[in-house]
This record gives C-alpha cells, sequence and structure tokens, in this order.
C-alpha cells in the first residue's frame, strides 16, 4: 500500500514535464440553464445475466446476476450507500425472458443455456423470496429504484420474420407481481417496458404500433393499482436503441400522457471485441455522436412532450459485456452497469471500485441538476461541462482531456448576459477552487487504479469507500488539466445568474 501511495505522484509529475500545455479560455454562459438533468443523473444497472453467459471465451459476469448476487458484501453496500442515493435499474438483455413467481405462476425455473431461447437461454424465474431479499438491499442502501419489466410475455416469435414478436402483451402476470409489491410496502420509483425491443432491436423487437398499444395497457394498469398519484410509479420506454420512425410511429399511437420518460440506449463504441477499442474511446468524435443520437431523441421529445423528457437508461460504451482490457479500466471513465460484465462500475467477483465508479460518484456529488452552457478556442481533445453545483453556491465543472501528449492551462470568463459577441468579463475568483483530479495510477490508461489528487482510491479495511477530498487551489492561478486526465472544479464564488 505505501508504494502505492509514494508512486503515484512521482509518475504524475514525470507525465506532466513530457506534455505540451496549451493555454485555453473557457467562457460559461451562466446567465440562463440551457437544460436540467434528473438530480440522480447517474444511473446502474443490476442485470440478469447469470455466470455461464460467455462470448469468445470470456466469462465476465461473475456473481453479478441478479438471482444469486450476495447481498451481504460490504463492499457493494458501501459502493451504493455512498451515493445517498444511487438510482439502479434491475433489468438488461434477458428482463423479457423472466417470469415472476406469484399468482398462477408456480413453476420458477433458473436461467439454462438453450441454443434456441432468446440470447441462447432459457426462460428465467423472479421469486417473491428473492424479490423480498432485493428489496430489503434496497432499503438498507437507499436505491431509487426503476423495474425494467417483461414486454414479451404472452407473445409468440413470428413464423415468417426471425425477431419480431407478434400478439398482445399479457398483464396478468406483471398485475400479480406489482399487487404484491405494494402489499409488501416496496417503493418502486419507474417501470420500464422491455428492454432493447424498439427499430431492428437486440434479439426480439416488437412493432412500434403494437408496443404503443401494450404501453397504453402498462399505464393504466399502473394508474389502477397505484391509486395515489404521489405514489404512482412513473412509466419508462421504450429502453432501446434509437430509431427516428420506430420512436415517432410509437409515441403517435400511445398518445400524450402515457409513457412519463423516453428511454434509449447508448452503446456507440460498437462490439466489445474490436481491436481498435481504445482508439475510439480517445476520439473525440466518438463522444460527438452521443450528442447527435441525444439531438434525434430531444426532437422526439419536444413533438410529444413526456413528462420526464428523455433519459439514457443505459450506456455501456462497448455492446455485450463491455471490453475486457479497456471498459474496467481508467480509460472506460472518459464515456455504466453496476456490476458484471467488463463494463461496470464495480468488479464482478470481488465487488470493489473499478476507476470510473469513482468519476460516477463525483459527478453525483458535484454537479447539480441546472445545465450551463459552455464555449471555448477549439480543440476536440478537451471537454468541458458546466453545471451550477450541487451545493450552493457557485459552478461545478467537468474537464476531460483525451489528449495523450497535452495539457491545458485553463482561464476562465464569465459571459457578457445578452451579448453574442466575444465576452469581456474575465473571472478572477477571490476564493481558493475546489478541484479534484483523476489519473491512472501509472500513467497507462489501462490501469485499473485510479489516482485522485495523487492518491490511490482503494477501499479501506473495513471495505469504506475511501475520502475524496479536494485540493484547495489558489483561485488566481489556471486550472491545469494534464494529459488524459479527467478533473472536476467547484468554483464557489463564480456569479451565475441561472444558479441562484
Amino acid at each position: 500500500m505505501y508504494f502505492k501511495f509514494t508512486f503515484c505522484p512521482i509518475i504524475l509529475l514525470l507525465l506532466a514535464s513530457l506534455s505540451f500545455a496549451q493555454n485555453v479560455n473557457v467562457v460559461i454562459h451562466g446567465a440562463a440553464s440551457i437544460a436540467k438533468t434528473d438530480d440522480n443523473f447517474v444511473c446502474v444497472t443490476l442485470d440478469w445475466w447469470p455466470a455461464e453467459k460467455c462470448d469468445n471465451n470470456q466469462c465476465p459476469w461473475g456473481k453479478a446476476e441478479i438471482l444469486n448476487l450476495d447481498l451481504r458484501y460490504g463492499a457493494l453496500i458501501n459502493a451504493i450507500k455512498a451515493f445517498n442515493p444511487l438510482r439502479i435499474k434491475v433489468g438488461g438483455s434477458l428482463q423479457d425472458n423472466v417470469v415472476y413467481k406469484v399468482g398462477e405462476v408456480s413453476s420458477c425455473p433458473n436461467f439454462m443455456k438453450r441454443e434456441d431461447g432468446l440470447f441462447g437461454f432459457s426462460q428465467g424465474c423472479l421469486s417473491m423470496e428473492r424479490w423480498d431479499q432485493l428489496n430489503r438491499f434496497f432499503n438498507h442502501t437507499g436505491v431509487k429504484l426503476t423495474f425494467g419489466l417483461n414486454a414479451l410475455f404472452g407473445r409468440n416469435e413470428s413464423q415468417t420474420e426471425k425477431g419480431l414478436w407478434i400478439g398482445d402483451w399479457q398483464p396478468q402476470n406483471t398485475r400479480d407481481f406489482m399487487q404484491y409489491t405494494i402489499l409488501k410496502g416496496f417503493k418502486v420509483d419507474s417501470y420500464e417496458f422491455g428492454n432493447q425491443l424498439s427499430g431492428s432491436g437486440m434479439g426480439a423487437k416488437v412493432d412500434a404500433k403494437q408496443y404503443g398499444k401494450d404501453v397504453i395497457v402498462l399505464k393504466n394498469l399502473v394508474k389502477e393499482l397505484y391509486a395515489h398519484p404521489e405514489t404512482q410509479p412513473k412509466v419508462l420506454g421504450p429502453g432501446g436503441f434509437y430509431e427516428e420512425k420506430w420512436f415517432n410511429t410509437f409515441l403517435e399511437v400511445s398518445g400524450l400522457g402515457i409513457v412519463d420518460g423516453l428511454t434509449h440506449h447508448i452503446y456507440n463504441l460498437g462490439p466489445r471485441d474490436d481491436p481498435n477499442m481504445m482508439n475510439k474511446i480517445l476520439d473525440p468524435s466518438y463522444l460527438n455522436q452521443f450528442s447527435q443520437t441525444y439531438k434525434g431523441v430531444s426532437d422526439v421529445v419536444n413533438k410529444f412532450r413526456p413528462q420526464l423528457g428523455a433519459w439514457v437508461s443505459e450506456s455501456g460504451g462497448a455492446l455485450n459485456g463491455g471490453s475486457k482490457d479497456v471498459s474496467r479500466t481508467f480509460a472506460d471513465g472518459f464515456w455504466q452497469a453496476l456490476i458484471g460484465g467488463n463494463y461496470g462500475l464495480l468488479n464482478a467477483t470481488t465487488f470493489v471500485p473499478n476507476p470510473d465508479y469513482y468519476g460516477a460518484l463525483l459527478w453525483h456529488r458535484l454537479m447539480g441538476s441546472t445545465v450551463l452552457a459552455v464555449t471555448k478556442e477549439s480543440d476536440p481533445n478537451l471537454r468541458v461541462y458546466a453545471h451550477c453545483a450541487k451545493k450552493k453556491p457557485g459552478v461545478s465543472l467537468i474537464f476531460i482531456n483525451l489528449s495523450k501528449d497535452r495539457s491545458f492551462n485553463i482561464t476562465l470568463s464569465n459571459a457578457k448576459p445578452g451579448d453574442a459577441g466575444k465576452p469581456n468579463y474575465e473571472f478572477v475568483g477571490k476564493q481558493n477552487r475546489e478541484e479534484y483530479h483523476l489519473r491512472a495510477l501509472t500513467g497507462d490508461i489501462k490501469d485499473d487504479i485510479v489516482c485522485l489528487n495523487d492518491v490511490p482510491m482503494v477501499q479501506t479495511d473495513s471495505e469504506d469507500i475511501p475520502a475524496m477530498d479536494p485540493k484547495l487551489v489558489d483561485a488566481s492561478t489556471p486550472i491545469s488539466i494534464a494529459a488524459q486526465s479527467i478533473a472536476y472544479v467547484t468554483i464557489r464564488d463564480f456569479e451565475a445568474p441561472a444558479c441562484v
């Protein structure tokens, strides 16, 4: 342990001396908000994949399956509690192959490998004993729960079109499940209808008009069973990849006031076995694809106006469990499942946090829901995002430096309200800045240990998350962003009217 704590700053100093520093002015437009995010912006998934889920001789899911996950692990409990609260989605690829052992369902089989099954597995089952255990765990850790429902129940696969599931959704098993959940007093924040059934689908798909009709049935069921609006879970959908025509058709059929949040998935790094994965992660154009996809979804949102807008309910970078040598390393922080696969925030066997856990936790703690516009001189390797600080006053920024050989010295300006020209308010703070700098331990972004302000992030002997204190920096100095690093910066005396 001593070796780690002395080695990290030496590496950082060496790399800083080898990189070229570029001066950049960043302008914060604090007069008005350009967007809002949910207070629980960070959302992670507990997945149904069993340990037998293997591809290309990789079996990355370990002990992470919902049905067999050991809920007593201190490392797991403490990692979730640190968010206070963390939104967790129970779902994933196999959720449309899960029945609930309640009501008329008497047998409760485990997932078994089956060549002709959905994603190569037979039907699985959630017993109410296991549902009780999960809810005790969620209550203990303060989870805000989204539950992914089986949207294929009662349908059959088409004999004429592979992958297309036809017929009406049968809600009885879901009705029985919800009635049990209500009877036990379990809190569900939202129900998401199906997983990756939109458009071309992944493994299975449902026609947009049929999905629209079925989501109306689900909404009416929720309104019937949860009589009080203040305790009524939200209905989310479709939880799949964005295809404009499919999304428009589904919302035209379902109409206004049915879907509370429009959910979609983003895995724009492609399949996990791509040998070019590391280059993709460091290529700014792949980050730009997020905004392109989100713009399409936002256009649909502006047209149909679901109450909660657009949600990204899954985003793991690389498809099908993530990339073995990339997704669980510091590199993936430039881009979440809670555990399981290679893209989980926690190790699938030990539940020790992977590097991007700490970036997600800092976002949750520092970035408020009010989004501010920023402009800067053009350098695609430097990404900058600004929000009102989660704990007022001030603003919080995140800087992502994708360059492997260039650091940045940042000065800030406060945009002049109503002036479309160049702002002339150079910001010089009087209070020390609060800075959190994340770097790979050895300087190699494939490292699976991250340093925060030169201190390696490892759980304590009691399996608690280590202290994540800021470095206080003289406000008169530029903000220094090292090559291939991520930095969160909170400025308490930056006056942004949108944040008052």
